[in-house]
């Protein structure tokens, strides 16, 4: 039996194949050093993210949360519900915090998930795997299996907006966030302390609809990482490490900017530290290569 177990909930960009893939990939070699096992909601659904927003109405939007909800409470009971993407723990949680502060809209969405043959019990919690990691084991313990330091490495922690708000991370300050420049000094590396983008939204969806406003956003972003000297910018949210890693390039082309910063997930420092290969941390599955990260897992 493993040390830790967790209805988990990859959503659809941390899936199999999808456009974070790497980040499941590194998180599953993460968990099973540390003896975690995630065990999938069986017929999860899209969280519904930004888009869930656009026209849909509340009572669509909350309902199918609820129905993950539902789902883990029949299949998994007992079990906290662990994220890894940023937006569906931000979704899930603020479903979960207004189905519990209504009755009415607890009933209503009941009623909706009863067609399925559903019922949402509010007995499940929803957390995002960074809270688990501090809370349920804590920086000592995570440093307990490392093989190999990241010394020599200086990372920019860019927690970004999703998780830092409304909610946050417990005991965390709302515009400086330390827990990613703590979990950096836990696996040797050194954090670029005053990191001034460390909240900052990438821009999101504006990538689409106003990227010149995005890709100023994520220019700021990787600008400031170089100027204070990082070599690596870290994050715990899938569409900060797309949107920061994969429009450089375009940023280089339309501004004339030499920009080539790795941007990574917190879960592949933590595999290349407990002695992964590069394929256990997913860093074959970076646009723009850690090289650094790269040398130590040969090591």
């Amino acid at each position: 039996m493993a040390k830790k177990e967790y209805a988990f909930y990859p959503g659809c960009s941390s899936q199999l194949k999808a456009s974070a893939s790497n980040y499941l990939t590194s998180v599953s070699s993460m968990c099973k050093t540390l003896d975690v096992k995630l065990t999938e909601i069986p017929d999860w659904n899209c969280c519904g993210a930004s888009i869930g927003y656009a026209e849909g109405g509340e009572l669509p939007r909350i309902a199918i949360n609820a129905r993950n909800f539902a789902l883990a409470e029949t299949h998994l009971p007992g079990q906290d519900i662990v994220a890894t993407c940023a937006a569906c723990w931000l979704g899930a949680r603020e479903s979960k915090d207004r189905l519990d502060a209504s009755s009415t809209l607890m009933k209503e969405t009941n009623e909706a998930l009863a067609a399925a043959g559903l019922h949402y019990k509010a007995e499940v919690k929803i957390r995002h795997m960074v809270e688990v990691l501090i809370e349920d084991f804590g920086y000592d313990e995570l440093k307990k299996p490392m093989k190999k330091s990241l010394e020599g490495v200086k990372f920019a922690g860019y927690v970004g907006c999703q998780t830092n708000r409304p909610f946050g991370i417990d005991g965390e300050s709302f515009e400086n966030p330390k827990y990613l420049d703590k979990l950096v000094e836990t696996l040797g590396g050194e954090p670029v302390e005053h990191y001034d983008q460390k909240v900052t939204c990438c821009g999101g969806a504006l990538a689409f609809s106003e990227p010149e406003k995005s890709q100023k956003q994520i220019r700021d972003i990787v600008e400031s990482a170089y100027d204070h000297g990082a070599e690596m910018i870290v994050t715990p949210c899938p569409l900060c490490q797309a949107n920061v890693e994969v429009y450089q390039s375009e940023i280089n082309k339309k501004q004339g900017t030499q920009f080539n910063m790795p941007v990574l997930y917190y879960s592949q420092l933590m595999t290349v530290a407990y002695g992964g290969s590069m394929k256990d941390a997913g860093l074959d599955g970076q646009l723009i290569r850690a090289e650094k990260l790269e040398v130590i897992t040969k090591k």
